[in-house]
């Protein structure tokens, strides 16, 4: 497998560093780099959303007869490589989530409707999987919808919805029909968040961050025109949206940005042995295990993206990308925590840009210590859901061993 890029490819990673440089505005730098999770101040994701679609580049892995950019893979993952260096904000999940639903599943009405309302982002969109009784074996869902003609009327409620508070849409799984398998019976469901009895309650993190929400539904009436891919088609959509979650964007190169910001920080940092915390041997030693990490990641990566079939079946890439990406950002949380020391110890959310409102009473002002230092916690108890959220990683090593070992 050759790894080096094309002349195209890197006069294409030129423009794109190009473009970040003249309209990444420090406002905009701020809310990526300082984020604490993987969530982005929603404002700020819009407003960058905004100032890309300008371009043509709002939806990278779009089709561009739906508003899409029409790129490679390559391109793709160069694109995705030089936004974190820059510091930029992601996109509305929206964006790599339910419009690749709707593109491969969605009837030609509902892509001429959503799709272009989600790219110039005046539809931002919560997700409704998890349950208070299903998580990681979301088969069980219970959320009820039932028949009335041209509605589905819903009753239940969902839980870890992300942005839900700041939502205008949420796309949904719900039991349509109760069935001996229960894969089968469950529909995809795009929900108006401003129908009549949906009602939204907070989920306060162990940072005091409001990002996650739990959201009530006490006879909420859908249309049915709204239905992605039929009644009872629902676990074939859910599956095909799970695997953009899971690994639909590559983790390498956030791993690799996120490492060359540790090392920097850990220059600063005087050692104890030696003249910085990086010069430490044992330190080094931990930087130097992750790089190799990383990379090894990245090759598989590569791998996967091009079709090379030592990565497996198609089927099986997100999930070792899932594991081996979420895995590697938690032990790049407590190497950040390391490094931050006593500066680490502390609450100052006020050093960060939290993807929603901080509801604990903390210290406003200054920083005590560097910004890093003091987002290193408040990263590192966020991430501590990265191998849980999307299947948890225990059923990402099932399918593992299904798809990939034959067990």
């Amino acid at each position: 497998m050759d790894l080096t890029w094309t002349d195209e490819e890197l006069a294409f990673r030129d423009e794109v560093r190009q473009f970040f440089a003249e309209h990444l505005t420090d406002e905009l730098r701020d809310a990526g780099r300082l984020m604490t999770s993987v969530y982005a101040d929603h404002q700020a994701s819009l407003a960058w959303l905004r100032i890309l679609s300008k371009k043509g580049w709002g939806a990278p892995s779009w089709p561009v007869e739906v508003g899409g950019c029409g790129w490679s893979v390559a391109q793709r993952y160069l694109f995705g490589r030089e936004r974190l260096a820059a510091g930029a904000p992601p996109a509305p999940l929206g964006i790599h989530m339910v419009g690749p639903a709707l593109i491969r599943y969605g009837s030609p009405a509902q892509q001429d409707f959503f799709l272009p309302r989600t790219l110039s982002g005046e539809f931002f969109w919560c997700q409704g999987y998890s349950e208070p009784e299903a998580g990681s074996d979301l088969a069980s869902l219970q959320l009820r919808a039932d028949d009335a003609g041209d509605h589905l009327v819903c009753n239940g409620s969902k839980i870890w919805n992300t942005h839900a508070n700041v939502a205008n849409w949420m796309f949904c799984l719900v039991r349509t029909e109760r069935c001996e398998r229960p894969q089968h019976g469950i529909s995809f469901v795009l929900i108006d968040m401003a129908s009549p009895g949906i009602s939204v309650q907070p989920i306060v993190s162990p940072t005091g961050e409001h990002i996650q929400n739990q959201v009530f539904l006490d006879d909420v009436r859908v249309p049915k025109s709204q239905v992605v891919g039929g009644l009872g088609q629902g676990w074939t959509v859910a599956k095909y949206l799970l695997e953009h979650e899971r690994g639909g964007v590559a983790y390498a190169p956030e791993m690799q940005v996120r490492l060359d910001r540790l090392a920097a920080f850990a220059a600063q940092v005087p050692g104890d042995r030696a003249a910085t915390l990086a010069d430490e041997p044992a330190f080094a030693l931990k930087l130097a295990a992750a790089r190799i990490r990383a990379r090894a990641l990245e090759v598989y990566e590569f791998r996967a993206m091009s079709g090379d079939p030592t990565a497996g079946p198609p089927a099986l890439a997100p999930s070792v990308m899932k594991v081996l990406g979420t895995e590697l950002s938690q032990h790049l949380t407590e190497l950040a925590l390391e490094a931050a020391g006593h500066h680490g110890i502390g609450y100052q959310p006020q050093a960060g840009r939290p993807g929603g409102p901080v509801l604990r009473p903390y210290q406003h002002g200054a920083v005590v210590g560097s910004a890093f230092a003091a987002i290193a916690p408040l990263h590192y108890l966020n991430d501590r859901a990265g191998t849980i959220y999307a299947g948890s990683n225990e059923i990402q090593r099932n399918v593992i061993a299904k798809l990939g070992l034959g067990l």
